[in-house]
């Protein structure tokens, strides 16, 4: 019977280490949802054969979903680990893989789970190979296995999988607190996102994007010309945020409880009612320009803007505009569409959200480089004060 002690790292650990590659074992769609920050897909099983050994697990018996994982590893084992190989800038020995996966899948699935040991390591190796699945079951544990027993020593199983690092991230965002925070607001196409952007290269780490977080711009139309990412990958990427930390006040940009469909933590949503608001300015034909830039930037925007026009249509009703947004956008008025929208639509919006707002300064916002130095200034002014 096999006996393999396996190396681990916990997800803290893991985050930490310098020059890592983190090699996820998931199913497409498990990785998808969401996944370690930096971490590359190389799955064992596709989603269909995924699912078919779930079912077999839940219907059958383990075993027998075990002989049907057994035979879908077997058939792909030369391109899994060539794969691995790659990402892991490791040359493959010589050596015969299909007599080493039989060895090693011999005894079944109650010989793999009592003889493939995980075992805590206190010091990592130097560009270490970190491979999980979604509870550092047999799925990682074999691979780490075959893998070291190939001489890849560098390869380290990730403790308790990405389940682990999901209570991390948890854990993260329930406990994380801003000291001080600003908030950038004001009408929509004002350029929030544009000033924040040049806040942060002219004092990095001091701005917390919400919006690219949750690839979404926060309003019905936010998504055109992104991907929105799934509650845990926004998550994640604000873990990831905090975990960088904020060498000085926190700035925002205004948002809703919800980002699109991603809501925001609590310890976030404090930090954004708690903070000192600012109120961005530009006239109307810069907003115009900016949300024309946003919504229309690419080609394959322009499909998806029409796809979501409509539900804007429902909510204005037939007394509240003049002109069909789909037959403005299909003669090419873009620029009388946007108006439109901002008028009729978004700033009426805006007006009834922010209604009882209080602003500790207002800013011109036509420049964003402008709009920063002055936002920076008078961040920095209120902290000396």
């Amino acid at each position: 019977m096999i006996h393999e002690l396996l190396p681990t790292v916990t997800p803290e650990r893991t985050l930490e280490l310098q020059g890592r590659v983190c090699i996820d074992l998931r199913s497409p769609g498990e990785f998808a949802e969401d996944h370690l920050p930096g971490a590359l897909n190389v799955p064992l099983f596709d989603d269909v054969e995924r699912a078919l050994v779930g079912t077999l697990y839940r219907r059958e018996s383990p075993s027998v979903a075990f002989e049907e994982a057994r035979g879908i590893a077997r058939a792909k084992l030369r391109t899994l680990v060539a794969s691995i190989a790659a990402v892991a800038d490791w040359q493959v020995p010589d050596a015969d893989l299909e007599e080493r996966f039989e060895r090693l899948t011999a005894d079944g699935i109650a010989g793999m789970e009592q003889g493939l040991e995980a075992q805590a390591d206190s010091a990592a190796p130097e560009r270490p190979v970190v491979l999980n699945c979604w509870r550092g079951g047999l799925r990682s544990r074999s691979v780490v296995a075959l893998l070291r027993g190939l001489g890849l020593e560098r390869a380290r199983l990730l403790a308790g999988g990405y389940r682990a690092y999901r209570h991390v991230v948890a854990r993260t965002l329930a406990e994380w607190s801003a000291r001080e925070s600003f908030v950038l607001r004001g009408w929509t196409g004002v350029g929030k996102t544009l000033v924040l952007g040049e806040i942060e290269r002219l004092r990095p780490r001091w701005t917390f994007d919400l919006e690219d977080a949750a690839q979404h711009r926060g309003s019905i139309l936010g998504m055109v010309g992104l991907a929105p990412r799934s509650q845990k990958a926004f998550e994640s990427r604000l873990a990831a945020r905090m975990h960088a930390g904020f060498p000085g006040p926190v700035i925002f940009e205004g948002e809703s409880r919800k980002v699109g469909d991603a809501i925001v933590p609590p310890s976030v949503w404090n930090a954004l009612e708690g903070g000192v608001n600012l109120l961005l300015e530009a006239p109307l034909e810069r907003r115009v320009d900016v949300l024309l830039a946003d919504y229309l930037a690419h080609p394959s925007s322009r499909d998806e803007l029409r796809a979501r026009l409509p539900f804007i249509e429902e909510r204005l009703g037939p007394a509240k505009w003049k002109t069909k947004l789909v037959a403005l956008l299909e003669r090419g008025e873009e620029r009388e569409l946007v108006r439109t929208l901002l008028e009729l639509y978004y700033d009426p919006l805006y007006r009834h959200s922010e209604k009882n707002r209080v602003w500790a300064a207002r800013i011109d916002a036509t420049d964003p480089v402008q709009a920063a130095e002055r936002v920076i200034a008078f961040v920095e002014s209120v902290r000396a004060g």
